[in-house]
């Protein structure tokens, strides 16, 4: 067995079920994930998951490493020995990170009350749970730039989610901000600089935002989810910033005892239903191999 196929099972064996959001079921001989469980979750054949551990498969791709370090709910300097035992390059710190912390895996497993997702400081969507995708959604039908806030807020005519005047005039100012600051933290991120150029070339109202040269970060706005299978709610968006990471987490939540926390409560039973299956947090890769 290879280092990579070593760690990949200690690190399954030392999680269980409810550490990933998953129900016990019953009848578990096996200590810790099952194969199966770590593929579905990681967006990997079970078969290609089998062969990496085996030490059977060589070159996994950084985007299939970093789904895995999601679901095992690694540490920094654990995902970082997995990229170096798959001999693929750890990402450097002039890169966006898009590593999801095993504390922000919680928060969005233990907050399933309210719509969740993670972002990136490039603003794509890399983790979220059943709730959002209700409201906004599921991130898995989309792909590439389409899985990327400010793209979608730039370039759709119309979204799943409206703004009133003044806080749509706010959140684009913010995007645009945000962007920028991103752009200078990281500096050599090429996903990243792709964007910014092709919003500047595909969206002039993003175009004459950027010519201010503001820089802030979003962190607050009002908007209304208007493609709800309960009808329009009104959403307080809260977004919060981890620590040592640069990951957004954002929060949508209704005002206690209105028509618009009654809406909510509701989705979270009917439309978290028509979600599809695997209705535990959902990691963004959409790796498969």
């Amino acid at each position: 067995m290879t280092e990579l196929g070593e760690v990949l099972r200690a690190w399954r064996d030392r999680l269980g079920p409810g550490d990933v959001g998953l129900p016990p079921g019953r009848g578990r001989r096996a200590v810790g994930l099952r194969r199966e469980e770590v593929a579905m979750l990681a967006g990997v054949s079970l078969e290609y998951l089998v062969r990496l551990e085996q030490g059977r498969a060589r070159h996994p791709s950084a985007s299939l490493l970093a789904a895995l370090a999601r679901t095992l709910r690694l540490t920094d300097d654990e995902r970082d020995h997995l990229y170096r035992a798959g001999g693929v390059a750890v990402p450097s710190r002039g890169v966006v990170p898009q590593h999801v912390l095993p504390g922000v895996q919680r928060i969005v497993d233990r907050l399933g009350d309210v719509p969740l997702a993670v972002h990136t400081a490039a603003w794509d969507v890399v983790l979220w749970n059943p709730l959002w995708a209700a409201i906004t959604g599921d991130p898995r039908e989309r792909q590439g730039l389409d899985r990327n806030v400010a793209w979608r807020h730039f370039t759709e005519a119309r979204g799943v989610i409206d703004f009133d005047e003044q806080h749509a005039e706010q959140f684009a100012d913010d995007l645009a901000a945000d962007l920028r600051e991103a752009a200078g933290r990281y500096p050599d991120d090429p996903g990243l600089a792709r964007l910014i150029t092709r919003l500047r070339d595909e969206s002039p109202d993003f175009a004459r935002r950027w010519g201010r040269a503001h820089v802030a970060r979003h962190r607050s706005s009002r908007k209304t989810a208007t493609s709800t299978p309960v009808g329009p709610i009104r959403l307080d968006c809260d977004v919060l910033t981890v620590p040592g990471s640069d990951l957004r987490i954002v929060v949508y939540t209704a005002a206690p005892g209105t028509e618009d926390a009654s809406k909510l409560e509701l989705l979270a039973v009917t439309g978290v239903q028509a979600v599809s299956a695997a209705a535990s947090p959902v990691n963004a890769s959409g790796t498969s191999a």
